[in-house]
């Protein structure tokens, strides 16, 4: 005789959440229970598509289900009920906003990177270049055609290898172009990439800011619900002077931040694969130790990271040296958004009608 819904639930409370350390009957993440024709019907309040330690959560809970003698369809959703309700960007499941203090730390390598990695691990991933005047993702990640026009103005974003791509450099007859604008037509630009791009369905959008902490990055974050964001910096003492000033705007405007990348950590020689220190050790651990932050990846000075992008994002590269430690942030991003998702919904605990179906371990 197989479980009750009840007495499958109680079983369930065996189980963890990797990252806030209480089972996840508890937490709120089991929205529903139903059992029909020896299936579970499961709904989860998860909304980090392919993170690693949802992925995980999903086969315990398939194990559970599986131990009972039942076959289980678990399915995803989360709502206003949970504390996500979204008038800006309803269709967008996660917002990532990745900056730096400073420019030339490889922001916009390590966002491009960032968007081309969780769509390799199977989610449905936009990138929005919001840096207007340098506007480089299509330099990193080339285009498959021209941005397109829906009956009523929207931008359709053409895409990369599946990211879909806004980009003010789209927008320039010639890429050398400088974009001259001052900053209410900044704002009218933004504003047209927000509400009028027909961005579809997605996982992410990732969202590549300007540097430093003006105008359009604080115009940015009033008009769009961030989840959360990276901030990129390199070992320099100037990089970090200016990376605690980014960590410190995103505090005063209640945005989470997912935790630092040390980009050019080290240089890795690749005739002799000997890594040498050229600008200092430990340069991001002084962030995160002050601030409480994980330390989401430092990644190596390579001619694969951070040349010009005619080969595309590095990410893709499964012949790279680099790429493990490309796709480990990667996770980290994911696992953090998948975190602070759950956390949200723990304070929120509520209900919900089944939405996605939760990837299973072989599509990951």
């Amino acid at each position: 005789m197989s479980l009750t819904e009840h007495e499958l639930k109680i079983e369930l409370e065996g189980i963890e959440d990797p990252d806030i350390g209480e089972d996840i009957v508890s937490l709120g993440l089991i929205n529903d229970v139903t059992i029909e024709d020896e299936t579970a019907k499961i709904s989860l309040a998860l909304n980090a598509p392919y993170a690693p330690s949802e992925m995980e959560l999903g086969n315990r809970i398939r194990e559970v289900v599986s131990e009972a003698g039942l076959t289980a369809d678990l399915r995803a959703h989360v709502g206003s009920e949970h504390g996500f309700d979204d008038e800006v960007l309803p269709r967008v499941r996660n917002v990532i906003a990745v900056s730096s203090g400073k420019g030339g730390v490889g922001k916009t390598t390590v966002a491009a990177n960032l968007a081309a990695g969780l769509e390799k691990r199977g989610a449905m991933v936009g990138l929005l270049d919001a840096d207007i005047h340098g506007p480089n993702i299509p330099r990193i990640l080339p285009v498959e055609s021209e941005p397109g026009v829906t009956p009523s103005e929207d931008i359709v974003p053409p895409r990369s290898d599946g990211v879909r791509i806004i980009s003010m450099g789209f927008m320039m007859e010639n890429e050398d172009d400088p974009a001259i604008l001052r900053g209410p037509m900044v704002n009218k630009f933004m504003l047209k990439f927000l509400e009028g791009v027909e961005w579809g369905r997605l996982d992410y959008l990732i969202v590549d800011l300007p540097p430093g902490t003006g105008d359009a990055t604080l115009n940015l974050l009033q008009s769009m619900p961030v989840t959360g964001a990276v901030v990129v910096t390199t070992p320099q003492e100037m990089a970090l002077d200016d990376t605690r000033k980014g960590i410190q705007m995103f505090n005063k405007h209640d945005t989470p931040v997912l935790g630092v990348v040390e980009n050019m950590s080290s240089f890795i020689a690749p005739d002799t694969g000997k890594e040498y220190n050229l600008f200092g050790t430990d340069g991001a651990q002084q962030i995160v130790d002050k601030y409480d932050i994980p330390l989401l990846g430092q990644i190596p000075i390579h001619p694969d990271f951070g040349a010009e992008g005619s080969e595309g994002a590095l990410v893709k590269d499964d012949s790279s040296p680099v790429q493990e430690t490309v796709e480990e942030f990667v996770a980290e991003v994911s696992d953090r958004i998948g975190e602070i998702n759950r956390r949200t919904v723990a304070e929120n605990v509520g209900g919900g009608e089944p939405d996605d179906a939760l990837p299973t371990e072989t599509e990951d």
